[in-house]
């Protein structure tokens, strides 16, 4: 299930802009980056993804080459894929695992300026700081967060009670009904949370202890991530302040009363 994404109308005022610098997608591990450039990408005639975490033998094509058209050239014959200016969207997933990939990115906006680029990664600054120029006003960097109270709504296909929330005010509230539907959606968000997966699941099953088994998972993940940045943030600074967010989802969603 996809969920619509409120930076959508972003990434279209972008594709259709003259000028588009290439796009650097921040934001933490799973929110939903790569999702919502795969639905952006139906926007163009070609789509081109390349993950920088799984195919490896791509970092080759940008060590120490900023030759972006013989990049290019490459990485079209090796996907089979045509990139062709304005009709192709190039995207760079997990870009943070090759730092040679991150330079290139002020490279292709000042050689084929024409060509939609969007990198995405996780914790990109510890991979930032590594880099001598990062090509500042060369990139654009837009940045990804959980899912909003609006944006969770949309989830649920609540399109007419946005649009009424969005159009209330002190002196034009909305009416108690609808006042009661939202509180009853905001005590499922608060309780739920805003990653995708989670959301999608509830929307599907309305069972919270999938959504529990889901959030669980996620939290195994990200502490099993930590090892990664070892070199440059100690691992047990990191597990400490992860371990004063726990009591905050500690509590099991199955002795929550809705």
């Amino acid at each position: 299930m996809y969920i619509k994404r409120s930076i959508e109308k972003e990434l279209i005022k972008w594709k259709n802009a003259e000028s588009h610098k290439p796009i650097l997608l921040r934001g933490a591990r799973q929110v939903g980056k790569t999702q919502v450039v795969r639905h952006f990408s139906q926007q163009f005639e070609h789509f081109l993804e390349i993950n920088f975490e799984s195919d490896k033998k791509i970092h080759s094509l940008f060590d120490g080459n900023f030759h972006t058209s013989e990049i290019i050239e490459n990485l079209s014959a090796i996907y089979n894929i045509p990139v062709i200016s304005k009709k192709t969207l190039l995207f760079f997933d997990e870009i943070q695992t090759c730092i040679p990939a991150i330079q290139s990115l002020r490279f292709f906006y000042e050689q084929i300026p024409d060509l939609h680029i969007i990198a995405a990664g996780s914790l990109l600054e510890f991979a930032i700081a590594e880099i001598p120029s990062f090509g500042v006003g060369r990139i654009r960097s837009m940045y990804m967060y959980p899912l909003s109270f609006q944006e969770f709504l949309a989830a649920f296909g609540e399109e007419k009670l946005i649009e009424l929330k969005n159009s209330s005010s002190p002196q034009k509230p909305v009416t108690q009904a609808v006042h009661e539907k939202l509180t009853t959606y905001l005590r499922k968000f608060f309780i739920i949370g805003g990653m995708p997966e989670v959301v999608a699941s509830f929307v599907e099953f309305s069972d919270y202890s999938k959504c529990q088994r889901i959030i669980n998972d996620l939290l195994i993940s990200f502490n099993d991530d930590f090892a990664k940045y070892k070199r440059l943030v100690p691992v047990g600074r990191i597990r400490d302040v992860y371990l004063l967010s726990m009591p905050l989802v500690s509590v099991s969603m199955s002795q929550i009363i809705i």
